[in-house]
């Protein structure tokens, strides 16, 4: 029986707040490595919180994707997000008790070894950037 090699999915993943807190809202894509084909893409707002919440759920978003996409994915998470970045490779410690619940998820959502962090800058993570953008600009204009 031959077993090829593992799926290889990018994430990419934004939250912003405008105020902080404030409107916030995130955006998130997964893509296939190989192809570049997006086989998820949301974008959604969050009510009033904070950037960093923001982040966070928009990663939670994305692994949350992939894994029902395929639990046994390499995973590449690239975001604009020095903080969340740092935290989630385990060089930056955690700091604020509201945050540990959604780092929790993102660090559930698969075995660490399957997950790569890599920081990019935001003209790099347009996409999830623009998701974003256009869930809150959709609520803040109703």
């Amino acid at each position: 029986m031959y077993f090829g090699e593992k799926l290889k999915l990018i994430i990419e993943a934004d939250g912003g707040s405008r105020g902080n807190p404030g409107p916030a809202a995130y955006g998130c894509l997964v893509k296939n490595a190989e192809t570049n084909e997006i086989l998820f893409k949301e974008g959604k707002t969050l009510g009033i919180t904070t950037n960093n919440v923001a982040e966070y759920s928009g990663l939670v978003a994305g692994l949350t994707a992939a894994h029902r996409i395929d639990a046994n994915a390499e995973i590449e998470v690239r975001m604009d997000s020095k903080l969340v970045v740092e935290q989630m490779s385990g060089n930056w410690k955690i700091k604020h008790e509201n945050m540990k619940d959604l780092v929790g998820k993102a660090q559930n959502a698969f075995p660490k070894e399957q997950v790569k962090y890599v920081w990019v800058s935001r003209e790099e993570n347009l996409l999830a950037d623009e998701l974003l953008n256009i869930a809150l600009d959709a609520e803040l204009n109703q």
